[in-house]
């Protein structure tokens, strides 16, 4: 799809505020700060905030969206929303010198499509009943390995065609492949979670089935990925966290080869928050280790709660970071996660989704997880995410940001 001249100029115009940014000194002294964190010599507590209900937060139009090209599109609403969030709340973000523009990459996934009934509590959240296509062992046919192939000309393609939309005003990086290890995610929207709990009571053996099959897919994924050399090692991010280390990734866009050994992936299993460690133990911890070492560092978990099972999480090859959710006990955490591992706390996002914001209950449940890991000498970050509502009033970001800085710069 050809870009007219409007679309273009847009792109040049929002490409030249994003780098404003971006080649701000201030990003340099950031990058330090994750590295010191990644290295386990946390300076101070590091903090992130990310996955906002975006509906919400355009009150002036500068979220707006002008161009039709797919590819393009997604660049320009990537540079946008990094401009809004580096804008009102930029913690500790860190803006990369150049544009990034993705790769022709395919992935045939496991061969099932989702089907489900979407109902839509508001504009950014909504429930999912998902209908249940692995009934039966036989079933497990439906699950097949994951074909991935790149476009190496349409790749040329669109880095050209970036290289000289954005001549003169910024450098044009191709972003690659990544790898989300979170296998029960995907098996829950096949079967459904109600499904999935009966079955890990009356018939076991046939969910084991399932998860070999899916993480096969993965792994020849993730095998095809490498052969390909087109996995993402210069992604600064991985599931929200900045990934910045003297290992893998020293600066910006010094990345290695990109093959997955030099790069990061992220798993979780976030419905067992519901069951007992010990299915934990038997049901995620031998497959998620299979696919996590193939990767150089990796972040495990999201919204499950860990704190009670986080001795059989640390297992985990080449584990880095581990999410600690609103529904872990911080102190307990704190105590057990150790100081080669990052706690990666997750502040809950209700309180900016409250009638009123508290501000003094902000400051202090932060305070409190700053707290737990200054008493277990604990390498920390805080992010706040998967934030649903800020009941369209975009300031509250701003106010929790300034409260979280504030908490951390007393470290």
């Amino acid at each position: 799809m050809a870009l007219t001249e409007k679309e273009i100029s847009v792109l040049q115009e929002t490409a030249k505020k994003y780098m404003e940014y971006a080649n701000l000194p201030v990003q340099k002294e950031k990058i330090e700060l994750w590295k010191a964190l990644n290295r386990g010599k946390m300076q101070r507590p590091m903090v992130v905030m990310d996955q906002f209900p975006w509906n919400e937060l355009n009150n002036e139009g500068e979220l707006d969206l002008f161009v039709e090209d797919p590819v393009f599109r997604r660049v320009e609403r990537y540079l946008k929303r990094e401009i809004y969030k580096y804008k009102h709340f930029p913690v500790d973000m860190v803006l990369d010198p150049f544009i990034r523009v993705p790769k022709a990459i395919d992935n045939t996934g496991f061969g099932i499509k989702v089907e489900e009934e979407t109902l839509y509590a508001s504009g950014n959240v909504s429930s999912h009943v998902f209908k249940n296509q692995l009934e039966t062992k036989e079933d497990a046919e439906k699950i097949k390995d994951m074909i991935i192939t790149h476009d190496e000309k349409e790749t040329e393609r669109r880095f050209e065609t970036a290289s000289e939309i954005f001549k003169g005003i910024a450098p044009v990086m191709m972003e690659g492949r990544t790898c989300h290890l979170g296998v029960w995610d995907n098996l829950t929207q096949f079967m459904g979670v109600e499904n999935i709990y009966f079955d890990l009571v009356d018939e076991p053996d046939k969910l084991h089935l399932f998860m070999e099959r899916m993480t096969t897919s993965v792994i020849k994924g993730i095998e095809q990925t490498n052969r390909l050399k087109i996995y993402d090692t210069n992604a600064n991010t991985c599931h929200c966290s900045y990934v910045y280390t003297d290992e893998l990734l020293p600066d910006s866009g010094m990345g290695k080869e990109s093959i997955t050994q030099n790069g990061w992936a992220f798993g979780l299993a976030q419905l067992f928050s519901s069951v007992s460690p010990a299915v934990t133990e038997e049901f995620e911890i031998p497959y998620v280790t299979r696919m996590a070492k193939y990767f150089g560092m990796i972040y495990y978990g999201c919204c499950d709660r860990l704190d009670d099972r986080l001795e059989m999480v640390l297992t985990i090859p080449n584990l880095m970071k581990v999410s600690c959710s609103p529904w872990s006990d911080r102190d307990a955490f704190a105590e057990k996660i150790g100081k080669k591992v990052v706690m990666s706390n997750k502040p809950t996002p209700a309180f900016v989704a409250t009638t009123t914001m508290d501000e003094e209950e902000i400051r202090k449940d932060l305070q409190w997880t700053v707290d737990a890991a200054r008493k277990n000498n604990v390498n920390l970050e805080m992010i706040l995410k998967d934030i649903s509502t800020v009941k369209c009033q975009p300031e509250r970001l701003t106010r929790w940001a300034d409260i979280a800085m504030d908490v951390v710069n007393n470290y």
